[in-house]
């Protein structure tokens, strides 16, 4: 079951990192500017943020055995659509219709590990799972160009329709796994309904969450996106900024291998504070432009919160009371859906803070007072689930 949500979730990072290495093969090919082509790029975070929500509600419908295995084939579909692009609009609604299969895969995975795991087991499952994403965009990133592109003469459109292909082979191991680990969780759920949904955001400690995600985002994708560029402005060449970007990646799988699982019961309330302020800590010591070794501490310390922060927080909201993994679907939907706008939003706000101030100094005052908001809310959070937790 684990591995066919791992699968699931890999094709996802396949898909949404495989554009990337081909702008330039795709721009000369159509005839596109960098401009056209940014609007493709983030066409579907655009759609994700308004599909994540009634994608949650369908997931909890028709159950995660179903819900999965539609997310997968619309992932697949896109892909396969986007070979045949021939114009903007083409293209444009290709990558569009991975933000309506995206959902399903994100909020899924965590509904079906609340039903499958408890315990520590659950905490290390979300582990293991969410490792999946960032192994298939490292796949399509580093494989692209130097391997697979040449294998098939520079044709990038029968590229991205392998690429889709994968997607729909996971979705299908999926349904073949789920389908011999039935549960009754996972029968058709007809009371999840806008009703429902109006009952999740009742909870204050949803709303704390909801809230929570936006800001782990915001550090996360900010951080994620322009990492290399705050390396090079310390005075890293290129090469050697794009390597040591790629410490936190390392120890963020790490970190969401250990981290997650002891965050049982009141014990996640710590590993979340710990979590948090390894961010605050990363983002001053890069503010200070560190040297040596204490530069890779600095980057250690920033994987170990970025490889967690996210996979506890939805650890912590499927076990809301009032959620479980009945609800699993709807609160994972409104979970992403929130903290898409911190996706979006986080990396926007460093690059208009450097084209303002000239230097990412801002940038990381501004992740640093995000990691300790976050620090604090941790501590209302405790309270609000202290009678329940």
């Amino acid at each position: 079951m684990l591995g066919g949500v791992w699968l699931c979730y890999m094709g996802f990072g396949l898909s949404m990192a495989s554009l990337a290495p081909l702008v330039s093969e795709i721009e000369s090919d159509l005839g596109f500017s960098h401009s056209a082509m940014g609007t493709i790029m983030g066409a579907w975070q655009f759609v994700y943020i308004f599909a994540a929500i009634p994608c949650g509600i369908l997931l909890d419908r028709l159950g995660s055995r179903w819900g999965l295995a539609v997310g997968a084939l619309i992932i697949g579909l896109s892909g396969i659509f986007r070979g045949f692009a021939q114009e903007y609009i083409d293209l444009l609604a290709a990558v569009a219709l991975f933000g309506i299969g995206g959902p399903l895969i994100s909020a899924g995975a965590p509904k079906v590990v609340s039903e499958y795991f408890e315990g520590a087991s659950r905490g290390l499952a979300m582990g293991i799972y969410i490792t999946g994403p960032g192994i298939g965009a490292m796949a399509a990133l580093l494989l692209t160009q130097p391997l697979v592109l040449p294998m098939l003469e520079g044709n990038w459109r029968l590229l991205l329709q392998i690429w889709g292909g994968v997607s729909l082979v996971a979705g299908l191991f999926w349904l073949l796994v789920a389908k011999a680990r039935p549960q009754a969780s996972d029968r058709t759920e007809n009371n999840a309904t806008l009703a429902s949904l109006i009952e999740i955001l009742d909870i204050p400690a949803v709303r704390l969450i909801l809230l929570m995600s936006v800001g782990v985002f915001a550090i996360n994708h900010g951080m994620g996106n322009w990492l290399v560029e705050i390396l090079q402005s310390f005075g890293a060449s290129a090469s050697r900024a794009s390597a040591l970007a790629t410490i936190p990646v390392g120890i963020g799988i790490l970190s969401a291998l250990t981290l997650p699982r002891m965050a049982v019961g009141s014990r996640r309330f710590s590993v979340l504070t710990l979590l948090f302020s390894c961010s605050v800590v990363a983002s001053v010591a890069l503010l200070a432009q560190p040297v040596g070794i204490w530069l890779y501490l600095a980057l250690v310390v920033e994987g170990i919160a970025a490889g967690s922060m996210m996979t506890v927080l939805v650890l912590t909201l499927v076990e809301v009371p009032g959620v479980g993994d009945k609800r699993a679907g709807t609160a994972g939907g409104l979970f992403f859906s929130a903290a898409e706008i911190g996706g979006v939003g986080g990396p926007v706000l460093l690059g208009v803070l450097f084209h303002s101030y000239g230097n990412f100094n801002s940038s990381l005052l501004v992740l640093t007072l995000l990691g300790v908001l976050l620090v604090l809310s941790v501590l209302t959070l405790r309270r609000q689930l202290s009678t329940t937790v």
